[in-house]
């Protein structure tokens, strides 16, 4: 068992930008659901004028939204953790259990927000701050798209404190038997934190190959996304906090 602590909190900003899409890429079709229409529509109006993103749909509350993921299917979904008859963390659950494939990203007004952590163990990519820049905006719905998280160190090693101290027992999970060496010291790696570049620049092999590790480790886990093998890390036992 590899023995890990995650580094000290950070603000939650990832070590590289992904690349601009190309002119024949798809676009990331995205959704957002607030109940503060000047929030909602301003963040919809950013994101709609940013080519290789088309916004497809906005909801006002949680039980709209889940509606609208069933309805539209869209890669990415900007929820806020507080709204009216299903809040923020009740719709990330049933998006996420729905099989739309849907990726969740919180906005939130505090990054230490309690409740961004219950959103996450509800099956959440990541958060953003409902004062996020435009540039930031953008890059972030992009990664989250490509399957990337939106996790600071602070943030895992809270949310890896939490998992432990829920854990009764080590929670089998699918496929770690399957890991080879290398697929297992990337998903230490990922379970504290790291992104593809970190690991590449640790491990000293590129970004490409450390993406196929993690493509690969999320096939065998069958988990939907680096989150989730932070959480499968942590409560299989096979890395701990330390």
């Amino acid at each position: 068992m590899n023995a890990v602590t995650p580094p000290e909190p950070s603000a939650p900003a990832p070590a590289s930008s992904p690349a601009p899409p190309s002119a024949d890429a798809a676009p990331v079709r995205v959704v957002l659901a607030d109940d503060q229409p000047v929030i909602l529509h301003g963040l919809a109006a950013i994101l709609a004028a940013t080519p290789g993103i088309e916004v497809v749909g906005t909801a006002a509350d949680g039980a709209e939204l889940v509606r609208l993921v069933e309805r539209m299917s869209p890669d990415v979904a900007l929820v806020d953790v507080r709204m009216p008859r299903v809040d923020g963390i009740e719709a990330t659950r049933r998006v996420t259990a729905s099989g739309a494939g849907t990726r969740v990203v919180i906005l939130t007004t505090f990054d230490l927000d309690e409740y961004v952590y219950d959103a996450l163990r509800a099956g959440a990519s990541g958060f953003l701050l409902k004062d996020v820049t435009a540039e930031r905006l953008v890059e972030a719905v992009r990664l989250v798209a490509e399957g990337s998280m939106l996790l600071g160190p602070g943030v895992t090693r809270r949310l890896v404190k939490d998992v432990a101290a829920r854990r009764a027992a080590p929670r089998v999970v699918p496929g770690l038997d399957e890991l080879t060496p290398r697929e297992r010291e990337v998903f230490a790696a990922v379970a504290r934190g790291l992104s593809n570049a970190e690991i590449a620049a640790e491990q000293w092999v590129s970004e490409p190959t450390v993406k196929s590790h993690v493509s690969e480790i999320l096939r065998k886990t069958g988990c939907r996304d680096r989150v989730q093998l932070v959480v499968a890390a942590y409560e299989s036992g096979t890395v701990t906090s330390g």
